[in-house]
């Protein structure tokens, strides 16, 4: 009986403990999608991510403005370079990368919205544990808001929501993840991108961090 009791109480406990903010993998691989409220913008991804290096690369096909695009870019924000990889002709432009590099993480800035079983609470497996936080973050040119819900055990991203003036509210959904680097080599510049000459003045393709 003390043993029973013993139990209800480390679960109750266990119940009662509040969310706290918390950082994703610092390596992850991975798909996504980014939709806009309008529909001008959808964008689908394969993604690989080290926050260690400080490195993304996005293998992404993009709908904007009715046209569509695909784009296989390698972030190097540690370097301050961006290249655009075409793989098919062995051709690499290099150009600036002037945005900061933001970790997976909760804000600490972020208020907790509320915690939910995504899919079904009646049987082990049948739902996931997530964690919803809201907050705003200021830009370099307004503030932006945002909405992001992670998993409860391992801060594995699952959605956001983000809104500015500018873009109206952008969604991106998470899927497929990976705790790991899948391939670590598209991490990596290509060979044949090792002559490519940065470019000074050249612009940002179309991509989703195009809009932020």
């Amino acid at each position: 009986m003390r043993c029973l009791i013993l139990l209800v109480c480390l679960a109750v406990g266990c119940l009662a403990q509040r969310p706290s903010k918390c950082r994703s993998p610092p390596l992850l691989t991975g798909s996504l999608s980014v939709s806009s409220a309008s529909e001008k913008l959808m964008v689908y991804a394969k993604y690989s991510y080290d926050a260690w290096g400080k490195r993304i690369h996005l293998n992404e096909f993009v709908h904007y403005n009715n046209k569509s695009y695909h784009f296989d870019l390698l972030l190097l924000f540690r370097e301050g370079v961006m290249y655009k990889i075409d793989r098919a002709n062995q051709t690499c432009i290099k150009r600036k990368l002037c945005r900061e590099f933001h970790p997976l993480q909760v804000p600490d800035n972020a208020t907790l919205l509320g915690q939910a079983i995504l899919g079904a609470s009646s049987g082990i497996g049948q739902g996931l544990l997530v964690n919803t936080w809201t907050g705003q973050v200021k830009m370099k040119q307004g503030t932006g808001k945002y909405m992001s819900t992670v998993t409860e055990f391992g801060c594995i991203p699952v959605s956001t929501l983000f809104h500015t003036e500018k873009t109206g509210w952008l969604v991106t959904s998470f899927f497929n993840n990976v705790i790991g680097l899948v391939d670590p080599q598209e991490l990596l510049p290509p060979s044949f991108c090792t002559d490519a000459r940065l470019e000074e003045n050249g612009e940002d393709p179309v991509n989703f961090f195009s809009f932020f």
